[in-house]
């Protein structure tokens, strides 16, 4: 059971969707504790299908700030650097994020506007999750 908005939900009611990317271990690891601690969760390859502005918009505002929207550690991210990134308006970004998925920081589990989790940590997931 799930303790969530002051109800206690099955872990299969919920509606979760799992935006990852295949190479990514970090998703990967994420994906098997999802399946060990039989969670259900909708998996959805970022590139294809990346979350939508909305959805970047809410977590942005949930973390408090854009900066965790972003997977620093990648070639993309270089390549365009820093203080470019920083420069850029809220809506370059999100637009930015949406043309290049890879810039995304993943793996991103989606819930609804208030319940985001980026990257995989597991002891904030057992928190939110369990």
């Amino acid at each position: 059971m799930i303790f969530s908005d002051k109800v206690l939900l099955p872990k299969a009611l919920k509606n979760l969707k799992l935006f990852s990317y295949s190479s990514c271990s970090t998703c990967r690891r994420a994906i098997q504790w999802l399946k060990k601690n039989d969670i259900g969760f909708e998996l959805l390859d970022i590139l294809d299908n990346p979350p939508t502005k909305e959805m970047l918009i809410s977590a942005s505002e949930l973390y408090g700030d854009r900066k965790y929207l972003l997977n620093t550690s990648g070639t993309i991210y270089r390549s365009i650097g820093s203080e470019v990134v920083k420069k850029m308006s809220d809506n370059e970004l999100f637009k930015r994020l949406l043309l290049e998925p890879r810039l995304i920081k993943r793996p991103f589990l989606y819930e609804n506007h208030k319940s985001i989790l980026i990257g995989f940590k597991e002891e904030k997931w057992v928190e939110k999750l369990l």
